[in-house]
């Protein structure tokens, strides 16, 4: 099995998954997310998609702050 196949598999496993919790407001949808990320990355890198490669790293960082708020700030606002 290839890298690539393998990168294929896994953000398609992932992404879906980050979607479908997300939709739900489930807040590991955003942990499903990042985890998809590094198989978007190498799967365009290795096909020189360089514009899904640069939105990936934007989603990257959109799935981190999603992240952040779910898990992290909300704890904040209920410790008042």
């Amino acid at each position: 099995m290839n890298l690539d196949l393998i990168a294929q598999i896994g953000l398609s496993i992932f992404g879906i998954a980050a979607i479908f919790l997300v939709g739900r407001k489930n807040k590991w949808g955003f942990v499903m997310g990042v985890l998809a990320q590094p198989f978007w990355l190498t799967t365009s890198y290795i096909n020189q998609q360089w514009g899904v490669f640069f939105v990936s790293i934007i989603y990257t960082i959109s799935w981190i702050y999603g992240i952040h708020e779910w898990f992290f700030k909300n704890k904040k606002k209920t410790k008042r």
